[in-house]
């Protein structure tokens, strides 16, 4: 996130595209109907009529993975009747021609044809957000999981430079994070091509700084492999063994027998989590870890502040703290690693990564440092990279990372694959409010499992009568890569057409 979520309060429009905010991020909605309260404008962008979009003063509703088209149709509509920010754009960007070029290529009608939404409603959408003084993008899930992804987020980008949409209150671009420490792992390196702090790791000068902190020698350092390339890999013998930690692939990965193949495929398997989880379930050897409320560190949440967990429970017996169990695997392979606290890793990470680098659980303890102006929130924003920095409510103020923005000249492009005879539904997936994630979780709780104990398909009602599917019945969902066997839930949420699902619904299995 660019700002803060104090901020959504602070926007004079509010633009939420790909997010279900009410059911993935419950809280942070309340702050947006909370804002609406205030008298904010709010534009909705999402195929579902959702609860937001209800409450939305525009909605618009796209047909799935039209983002890019959507987009370029409002940028389009902004440059036709010069409400683009001049000013911004000559002093803070690059590339603005090229990208002013690419917008010729599509009409505002074009991409109503493409979208599904009236051509008046995206110019509507286009005037709301470009004339507003203050306007808020808030993203997630829905428009970066497509094969258009990056496309799709570089377009919101392109939006938010084009009308000088960053670097103030109540402006930026804001992606919502999926997990309460989705943006710390991150932070820490969980990703095939970067060390701590978005440092890459084919960089030689990060490198000797890394040798020389580790005391190690990395040599032939590259990239490593993402997710989906990961389960390729083992298909063709590449890997064959995998450690998996708090992660359950077999449903919240793509392609779900596949990936089951690969799990059964793979030589060696270690699963480390706090339940059984249906991954587990293949693991070769499962590493029993403790959860949150069990261990002390920190954590790093979507709007970039750090703070402290502190254990409130003595761990079950068995069970050990995710970094310790790393540790005692790693020693055991000859690492020779010495970490005696969480507070001790904290203070490696200070002294490795910029961003962090004046973070210490001092300052993470007090509230409020004396030492600066700070709100009764607790924690600290980074970039942060001294101790004497009061961290970093909003970002690119004065100047983006790489000096100037970078407008993306893009061109739209449909969804890799597309309804035909045999598959004539196109299916969303998502979250929803009672389960967590895979619900790993939330489905050990009784409550929330008798609330919602299968997945449930949303479906038309007008197709639900074609189709003869009655509201609660058991239904099969095929697609071209597996089935699954959720309940029926007919309602106008969808459009005639197309069907949404939960992201993690798999046919529930005998427990006890």
């Amino acid at each position: 996130m660019t700002n803060s979520i104090n901020d959504i309060h602070e926007a004079e429009v509010i633009f939420i595209i790909g997010s279900n905010t009410t059911e993935a991020h419950p809280v942070l909605a309340l702050e947006v109907v909370k804002a609406l309260r205030e008298g904010k404008t709010l534009i909705v962008a999402d195929p579902r009529r959702i609860d937001l979009a209800r409450k939305a003063h525009l909605h618009l509703r796209l047909r799935p993975g039209t983002n890019v088209a959507l987009l370029k149709g409002m940028m389009r509509h902004i440059v036709d009747m010069g409400w683009e920010d001049k000013g911004f754009i000559a002093e803070r960007t690059d590339n603005y021609e090229a990208f002013r070029e690419s917008l010729n290529h599509m009409t505002v009608e074009e991409a109503a044809a493409i979208t599904g939404v009236p051509a008046a409603d995206i110019r509507k959408a286009a005037e709301l957000y470009a004339m507003a003084g203050a306007a808020n993008i808030i993203y997630a899930m829905g428009i970066t999981q497509h094969h258009t992804g990056t496309n799709n987020v570089l377009s919101v980008a392109n939006l938010a430079m084009l009308t000088g949409n960053i670097g103030r209150p109540g402006t930026g671009v804001n992606p919502l994070r999926g997990q309460s420490n989705v943006q710390g792992a991150c932070d820490m390196g969980g990703l095939p091509d970067i060390f701590t702090g978005y440092q890459k790791v084919d960089n030689p000068e990060l490198i000797a700084k890394m040798e020389a902190a580790w005391g190690v020698t990395l040599e032939d350092r590259v990239k490593g492999k993402t997710i989906m390339e990961i389960t390729r890999a083992v298909d063709e013998g590449e890997i064959r063994a995998l450690y998996i930690m708090g992660e359950n692939p077999i449903l919240s990965d793509p392609d779900q027998k596949h990936v089951e193949e690969s799990l059964k495929k793979v030589e060696f398997l270690v699963v480390q989590d706090i339940f059984l989880t249906e991954t587990a379930e293949y693991a070769d050897v499962v590493l029993p870890a403790t959860t949150s409320a069990e261990k002390d560190g920190t954590f790093t949440n979507t709007e970039r502040r750090i703070q402290r967990v502190r254990k409130a429970l003595e761990p079950r017996e068995g069970t050990l703290p995710d970094w310790r169990i790393v540790q005692l695997v790693a020693n055991r392979m000859g690492a020779g690693w010495d970490y005696r606290s969480p507070e001790h890793i904290m203070q490696e990470v200070a002294a490795v990564t910029p961003q962090y680098g004046g973070v210490t659980y001092e300052r993470l303890e007090v509230l409020p440092d004396a030492r600066f102006e700070q709100t009764d929130v607790c924690g600290l924003q980074w970039p942060c990279p001294t101790e004497e920095h009061p961290g970093t409510p909003i970002l690119h103020t004065q100047q983006f990372a790489r000096g100037r923005g970078l407008f993306s000249a893009l061109e739209y492009a449909a969804p890799d694959e597309g309804v035909d005879e045999e598959y004539p539904f196109t299916l969303t997936t998502g979250r929803e409010l009672v389960h967590y994630h895979t619900g790993t979780m939330s489905r050990q709780a009784p409550g929330l499992d008798a609330l919602v104990p299968t997945g449930r398909l949303e479906i038309n009602p007008e197709d639900a009568r074609r189709l003869g599917i009655e509201h609660g019945g058991l239904v099969q969902v095929t697609s071209r890569r597996g089935s699954i066997q959720p309940v029926a839930w007919v309602t106008d949420r969808v459009s005639p057409d197309w069907c949404s699902c939960p992201s993690t619904t798999r046919r529930r299995r005998p427990t006890g």
